[in-house]
């Protein structure tokens, strides 16, 4: 029988806006504020929390510009984002398949 260790979860990952945001980063190169806004259907303040949470592990990079004199932010995935969110994904599918193989 397997054991759940509840530890081996990425608990930056591991927050329902911020696995929504690296969701829509991992299959898309560059996103602005307003989109991400849209695809996560969240408010501006909480949006911003959890992007500099994911800024802060390096699992984003940002760039701030001006376009027609209007600001832009944008978001990318980084390396160790994609890398650490595959492993996520891949624990997380551990687990599933383990539970299930039990329940035989």
């Amino acid at each position: 029988m397997t054991v759940f260790d509840y530890q081996k979860i990425n608990e930056i990952i591991h927050s329902r806006i911020r696995l929504a945001i690296m969701s829509v980063l991992v299959n898309i190169e560059e996103v602005d504020f307003t989109f991400l806004k849209q695809k996560v259907n969240t408010t501006d303040g909480n949006l911003s929390i959890h992007l500099s949470k994911l800024e802060k592990a390096e699992y984003i990079s940002v760039t701030k510009e001006f376009v027609e004199k209007k600001p832009r932010t944008s978001y990318r995935i980084t390396k160790k984002g994609r890398t650490d969110f595959e492993a996520y994904i891949n624990h997380l599918e551990e687990i599933i398949n383990s539970t299930a193989s039990t329940e035989d």
